[in-house]
């Protein structure tokens, strides 16, 4: 039974922290014309003891920005140009829908974990 509970935690650990990467892919998605953003990036982290997956902290992706040619832009330097942003839109949807394939993997774990408790308890009643 403790190992069942167990799968429950680990299952729900790893539905947190995709769902938190999601959330930062999303927002990636969303400034990728915010002139001067820096693509946010989060790293994963198992904990030894309980074999739980959390997030580390939230990175900014320090790649040159991209030069954009826009000299009537408020922000053109005397050049003509102003940074826009370094999100690439095909990497990004490439890691929200690994995100979501992860997610919905431990979502499977999960759900397979909670019948067999339910299942277990049931007999038990018996």
């Amino acid at each position: 039974m403790a190992d069942l509970l167990q799968s429950l935690g680990l299952s729900a650990s790893g539905m947190r922290s995709q769902a938190l990467r999601l959330r930062h892919v999303s927002e990636n998605i969303a400034n990728a014309d915010t002139p001067g953003y820096h693509r946010k990036t989060v790293s994963f982290r198992e904990d030894p003891d309980s074999g739980q997956v959390s997030t580390g902290p939230v990175r900014l992706d320090r790649s040159e920005l991209q030069k954009i040619y826009a000299p009537g832009h408020p922000l053109a330097d005397e050049d003509g140009y102003y940074d826009g942003s370094n999100v690439d839109l095909v990497v990004e949807v490439a890691d929200a829908r690994e995100a979501q394939r992860s997610y919905e993997a431990n979502l499977r774990m999960f759900d397979q974990a909670r019948q067999m408790t339910q299942s277990l308890l049931d007999l038990l009643r018996r």
